[in-house]
């Protein structure tokens, strides 16, 4: 499986992923951090995460699987969210609570 099958696999196969830097439990940049941060404040019980650092080719596949330059990267029933600064946008709104509502995960 090359890497474009696995992000279209995993992100189609779970209900919420987050493409990050490191793990949830030991993040390795500050956005992935701010990312976990939210998710955990929302209540998410079903996370996947996937640490991009560990093959570079997801890492660079993700990025052209979203058409987005950056990581983290959020989806929520197979679709793309976005980066760190719109999941804290869309929290503070209450939008990112109402979608993980919808996907049944909170």
């Amino acid at each position: 499986m090359d890497a474009k099958e696995f992000i279209h696999k995993t992100v189609t196969e779970n209900p919420v992923v987050l493409f990050m830097k490191g793990t949830a439990q030991f993040p390795q940049c500050g956005f992935s951090g701010r990312a976990i941060q939210i998710l955990r404040a929302c209540g998410v019980k079903q996370l996947v995460t996937v640490n991009v650092l560990e093959d570079e080719a997801v890492r660079q596949g993700v990025k052209e699987y979203a058409n987005w330059p950056t990581i983290p990267q959020l989806y929520i029933k197979g679709q793309f969210i976005g980066g760190s600064d719109i999941m804290a946008e869309m929290y503070e709104s209450g939008e990112l609570q109402q979608l993980l509502k919808e996907a049944e995960v909170v």
